[in-house]
């Protein structure tokens, strides 16, 4: 079966499982609607593949696995909501979809994003079971540092700071690291940690969530270039409108391909014994690279 068969039934899997506890968490208020219209919005569900995957790997429970993967889109939606407001991408549209402060409206879309990373740290800390105490804090503490003033929501305010700007290749890469990588280094670190295992384990987990999303983040803005709207569902070429601060912009698509390969290649070298033993990790790299094409 190949990876793309794969993410979608995952995501077919999941997109019912997240359906059903949105619907049973929330109530018919026009906040609870905002919140599940933004969630609900049609993404591939790469964060919770991640999860998925690195779940067998730890060896955690599909039940407890699911509940991270639904906390991390929780955290993925509220983002994107904010991401396409008027103050900061501003884009009518997401997956083809009006945005949701186009559907509703600027304020509820505002809150609706609000409440939705609420509603990650209720599911985080109320869900998972049979798990230590610690266990779960450790978790909770690296996800506030993984979306906070270092990560994700840094990475946006860097990500607007550094528009019409001539940046260097590795403050870009910082940029994405925060922006993009942080969320899915949390992805696919998150079962090891509430499975306590080594340090040197989480920290492959960490390296290996944070390039996938560097590769991710890369090949986004070279698919926002060449993509339609039918395909992107959303404004194709806003990253050159607004005058966004990317690698590719900044070297090329050629230099771009051949900084993920070999990103990944540098990766496998470093950790064969962990790449050996999981030979699809490095099939799931290379998918970013799969979806130029």
């Amino acid at each position: 079966m190949n990876l793309n068969t794969l993410i979608n039934i995952n995501k077919k899997k999941f997109d019912i499982k997240f359906k059903s506890l949105l619907k049973k968490k929330l109530d018919k208020s026009s906040l609870s609607n905002a919140m599940f219209y933004g969630s609900m919005n049609g993404g591939k569900r790469i964060r919770p593949f991640l999860v998925m995957e690195s779940a067998k790997i730890a060896k955690i429970s599909s039940n407890d696995a699911f509940f991270i993967a639904s906390c991390i889109e929780c955290i993925h939606s509220y983002s994107l909501i904010h991401d396409d407001l008027p103050s900061m991408d501003d884009d009518d549209y997401r997956r083809g979809k009006l945005s949701t402060h186009k559907k509703f409206n600027e304020a509820t879309a505002i809150l609706a994003g609000d409440a939705l990373h609420d509603l990650a740290f209720e599911l985080i800390s109320g869900s998972l079971k049979n798990k230590k105490d610690i266990s779960k804090l450790k978790l909770i503490n690296y996800l506030s540092l993984c979306i906070g003033h270092k990560g994700l929501a840094l990475g946006q305010a860097l990500d607007l700071e550094y528009e019409n700007k001539i940046l260097s290749k590795n403050k870009i890469l910082d940029m994405y690291s925060r922006k993009t990588g942080k969320l899915f280094e949390f992805s696919f670190s998150a079962p090891f940690i509430l499975k306590d295992k080594s340090k040197k384990d989480i920290q492959f987990a960490k390296d290996y969530g944070m390039l996938f999303g560097l590769i991710f983040q890369v090949i986004d803005d070279l698919i926002d270039e060449i993509g339609t709207f039918k395909k992107i569902g959303k404004t194709p070429g806003k990253d050159i409108q607004q005058g966004k601060s990317t690698l590719l912009q900044l070297v090329g698509k050629k230099q771009v391909i051949n900084l993920c390969k070999n990103k990944i290649n540098t990766f496998s070298k470093e950790h064969k014994k962990s790449i050996s033993n999981n030979p699809r990790l490095i099939k799931m790299l290379e998918f970013g690279l799969e979806r130029v094409n």
